[in-house]
């Protein structure tokens, strides 16, 4: 673990990543200092003005929303758009902060709950075999048969538009590439001399499974899972530009791409002039990725014996 460590932070991409992810955690644990609520609900949008066209950086509340607010007794902690409106006069700057917190549950919550179900269908398999392991790849087959965005827009649009129901649908599609990976890595270790002392010894095929073969088969499968969060969240925000994910004035960097949609040409003669609402989004998203995946790209490198010459 020390030696992984090690590696990680010394290598120069990791680091990246890691300052990247660093900077990410750090916004989403004060999110409510960096953009104080205005509502009971923090993770919706405040709006600046009632503007359908996005306005600029710097953009002041109107004085009609600020009315609103007072009538509700809402002290109003900031009252500009530091990165400006979208359309129908949300904050970006709000959307993109609060987005982080709902970044980092999307990803963290889809693929830790995913890795727990590929390695409980992988490891059965592969270490039972027969029929069950005929059984558990046929179903696995039948899912890795449909289109991952696809079947999950499909399943959202069945459950209902929500956030949550956008977790699920990725959950469900998104568990077999594990499943596959971790019963691969113990076909190939569950003849090695230790798994047959064991057994030879009369201990249980579970405590097999969970002492003696996943520690030795699990790596890979950590790989995979730390290169795939950025990929959930590119897929929920996909979800919510597509209109099946998160509701309309949600915190969601997809939201706040979605707003961007009839606005990123620019007004004709005017290219590029709402340039804020899809660049900011933009860059918040692929930094996100970008950092999971320098931290994922380095782990492999570490953990697997090819590439570090030992094999």
């Amino acid at each position: 673990m020390n030696r992984t460590l090690k590696k990680l932070f010394s290598n120069t991409a990791s680091l990246i990543g890691i300052i990247l992810l660093f900077i990410f955690v750090i916004i989403a644990l004060f999110a409510p200092l960096i953009a104080p609520p205005l509502t009971d609900d923090s993770y919706q949008i405040p709006r600046m003005s009632w503007e359908v066209n996005p306005q600029p950086p710097g953009f002041p509340m109107s004085e009609d929303i600020r009315a609103i607010y007072d009538y509700m007794g809402v002290e109003v902690r900031y009252d500009k758009a530091i990165f400006g409106t979208a359309e129908g006069g949300y904050d970006i700057f709000y959307g993109l902060i609060w987005g982080t917190r709902t970044a980092f549950r999307v990803g963290l919550i889809t693929v830790i709950i995913s890795v727990l179900i590929g390695i409980l269908v992988g490891s059965f398999s592969g270490y039972f075999g027969g029929w069950l392991d005929e059984i558990l790849m046929r179903i696995t087959d039948i899912f890795l048969s449909f289109p991952f965005l696809v079947a999950a827009m499909v399943l959202t649009t069945i459950l209902g538009r929500g956030l949550d129901k956008v977790m699920i649908a990725l959950i469900a599609f998104g568990w077999m590439g594990y499943a596959r990976l971790i019963r691969g890595s113990i076909l190939a270790t569950k003849e090695e001399t230790y798994v047959t002392a064991a057994k030879a010894l009369g201990v249980k095929d579970v405590k097999i499974i969970g002492k003696h073969l996943l520690p030795n088969t699990i790596f890979p499968v950590m790989v995979q899972a730390t290169m795939n969060i950025g990929s959930m969240v590119i897929t929920a925000a996909a979800l919510s530009f597509l209109g099946v994910g998160a509701p309309v004035g949600y915190a969601d960097w997809g939201q706040m791409v979605s707003f961007a949609r009839n606005w990123i040409i620019g007004a004709p003669g005017h290219a590029g002039q709402y340039w804020y609402t899809v660049f900011y989004p933009g860059i918040f998203i692929v930094l996100f990725v970008l950092a999971w995946n320098l931290v994922g790209d380095t782990l492999r490198d570490i953990l697997d014996p090819r590439l570090r010459g030992e094999l």
